[in-house]
């Protein structure tokens, strides 16, 4: 397998300080369908209302988001040798994002994304490899210096948790819709200073939050769509209501979340004025059918 790193290296001081976030996790290019209702099992002809090409990947979106507001990222990433690969690396250079790609031979991240009334389904058309070996020099590099590293579910995230550990950075972790029982979701939650999850599929969220917050965790926050988020910390429950916008697409709003909350986090905010802030980010990403409006114009 062929792996080369592209990316660029960043010399701004200040984005090279212990506020510097790292992003490890998926990028992928994406076709959206939206439909009057989500197909049954079942032969039929269904007539899309709208499709579009566009980024993808829960860390490409915080990423994104992360420069939205203004805070350094580095995104380390995989995409293969083709021509998603350079869909994927054009859309997202920013001048606050260093990108680090790790390109392997053979095909990019790629779904196929089925959406009709807020509900999705998701099919995976492609998975890049996942190269074997040592992680990038500017990613280990990033992690040394970075007061933040965010760990995304993919099996290269995967290969990091004891070095993200290992590092003088609060780890966070979004398990998304995590039911509470995946293995491999696991070295994620045991890694992670601060978990984000969705309630998608626990129902009420709160006794599996206070399991998690019992295991030495500094924070644990559920993000519940349209009904806001909730956290527990050793000070208590926190809330927030979603953010009144007009929904475009529902894509990466949980990504924007964690993404505004982290950037008030290391300004220093209290939860429940960081939760705010997440939710005003989460907000951006309702407002737009790309992960983020800064991809409108593209």
């Amino acid at each position: 397998m062929a792996v080369r790193v592209t990316g660029r290296v960043n010399t701004d001081p200040v984005s090279r300080s212990r506020d510097s976030v790292v992003v490890i996790g998926p990028a992928s290019w994406n076709t959206l369908v939206r439909l009057a209702e989500l197909p049954g099992a079942r032969p039929q002809t269904v007539y899309a209302e709208d499709s579009w090409s566009t980024l993808g990947g829960t860390s490409a979106g915080k990423a994104l988001h992360f420069a939205d507001l203004s805070v350094p990222v580095t995104l380390s990433t995989v995409v293969g040798e083709d021509p998603e690969a350079e869909l994927v690396c054009g859309a997202l250079s920013n001048d606050r994002i260093t990108l680090v790609a790790e390109r392997v031979d053979g095909q990019s991240e790629r779904h196929l994304n089925l959406m009709a009334d807020g509900a999705r389904l998701s099919i995976y058309l492609s998975l890049p490899q996942t190269p074997v070996g040592a992680l990038p020099a500017p990613t280990l590099q990033a992690i040394e210096a970075a007061g933040h590293v965010v760990l995304d579910l993919s099996r290269r995230a995967g290969h990091v948790t004891e070095v993200a550990r290992a590092s003088r950075a609060t780890v966070w972790t979004d398990l998304h819709n995590y039911d509470g029982e995946s293995a491999f979701h696991r070295p994620f939650l045991d890694a992670a200073d601060i978990v984000f999850l969705s309630n998608e599929a626990l129902g009420d969220p709160r006794p599996f939050m206070a399991k998690v917050l019992s295991t030495g965790k500094r924070l644990v926050v559920c993000t519940l769509g349209a009904d806001g988020a909730i956290a527990l910390n050793s000070r208590g429950w926190h809330r927030v209501a979603a953010v009144p916008t007009e929904v475009i697409d529902t894509n990466g709003a949980g990504d924007a979340f964690l993404a505004g909350f982290l950037a008030a986090t290391r300004e220093g905010a209290e939860v429940q004025d960081a939760l705010e802030s997440g939710a005003r980010q989460a907000a951006r990403a309702l407002s737009t059918r790309h992960l983020s409006p800064a991809l409108d114009q593209g």
